[in-house]
């Protein structure tokens, strides 16, 4: 029998997890409409705005789809959704290193982030962020967006990265350092951590 798509959008994780395992149709849109925000924020927070931005949207949530069955823990929904979109982002990062597609843009070449910074000094620091955090290996370019631009904490990092806390940790400091050195090069992100503001 067929579940109400109103009845779906006010249910919790679980009952939604259970419709999409019992193939009901509204279940899907449910699904898409409750977390595309989440896990679009997640990806641009790992890539920057990103012209495949829209593809990699749509093959979090297909391998979502495809893999809720999998879902051992359904009120951990969102979460496993973050470790897809993690996933999914890192797979881009990769590829784009091993097809040399990846290319360094000067910051006044990034696009604006919508609604990331409300004044030009904001703006040039996040698209220099963007400039560095291209410089960084998928390995800790993710675990330091995610704690440091989307401000995850350590054991939410950790559970989205798929590794230990400590794993993590030893991440994030190799990220940090690489990124504080890069960052010294870049005068909009000079200019903001002279003022002693982190990342």
């Amino acid at each position: 029998m067929s579940q109400p798509a109103s009845l779906l959008a006010r249910s919790d994780d679980r009952a939604l997890v259970r419709a999409l395992r019992e193939g009901h149709p509204a279940a899907k849109v449910e699904l898409f409409d409750r977390y595309v925000g989440h896990v679009e924020r997640i990806l641009v927070r790992v890539l920057g705005q990103d012209a495949e931005l829209a593809d990699l949207l749509h093959d979090v949530f297909v391998r979502s789809l495809s893999a809720i069955d999998t879902l051992e823990a359904p009120e951990a929904l969102k979460a496993w959704l973050t470790g897809i979109a993690v996933f999914t982002a890192r797979e881009c990062i990769r590829r784009r290193i091993r097809s040399r597609w990846l290319r360094f843009s000067a910051p006044e070449e990034l696009p604006d982030v919508e609604g990331a910074a409300a004044d030009d000094e904001g703006r040039e620091a996040l698209r220099a962020t963007y400039v560095v955090l291209n410089r960084l290996g998928a390995d800790d370019r993710i675990p330091f967006a995610l704690r440091y631009v989307e401000g995850l904490e350590l054991r939410d990092v950790a559970a989205a990265c798929g590794v230990s806390l400590n794993t993590v940790k030893r991440r994030l400091a190799r990220a940090e350092r690489r990124f504080s050195a890069l960052a010294a090069r870049e005068p909009a992100l000079r200019t903001w951590n002279g003022r002693g503001t982190r990342w």
